[in-house]
């Protein structure tokens, strides 16, 4: 009988611990991603000097949340909701930025 609780117990604490979700790596991957974007759109000519500034900047306020929001060792659906709302923003402004019809000083030139 006593096999059976604790097995029961066992089974019930593993339940749990996998039922917690880890939102840390979509943000990561996200973030991984949107910097691949700068990046290919500042060497293609897309982005000048400053809205590729403008974009770093938005992506270092992303990590300071995301940073924040880990401080206490797991990132809640709230602090998530709130980091996928910034990055969601973040993507419709390197977009933006990258099909608006400015572009760097060496693209002008051909």
């Amino acid at each position: 009988m006593r096999r059976i609780a604790l097995l029961a117990l066992a089974l019930a604490a593993a339940s749990t611990t996998a039922a917690a979700h880890d939102y840390g790596d979509r943000i990561d991957q996200r973030q991984a991603e949107q910097a691949r974007r700068i990046a290919n759109a500042r060497r293609s000519g897309e982005l000048t000097w400053f809205e590729r500034q403008r974009l770093l900047r938005e992506q270092a306020a992303i990590r300071r949340m995301e940073r924040a929001a880990r401080s206490d060792g797991h990132i809640s659906r709230r602090e998530a909701r709130s980091i996928y709302e910034a990055q969601n923003e973040a993507s419709r402004h390197i977009y933006r930025e990258s099909h608006d019809r400015q572009r760097a000083w060496w693209q002008r030139l051909w």
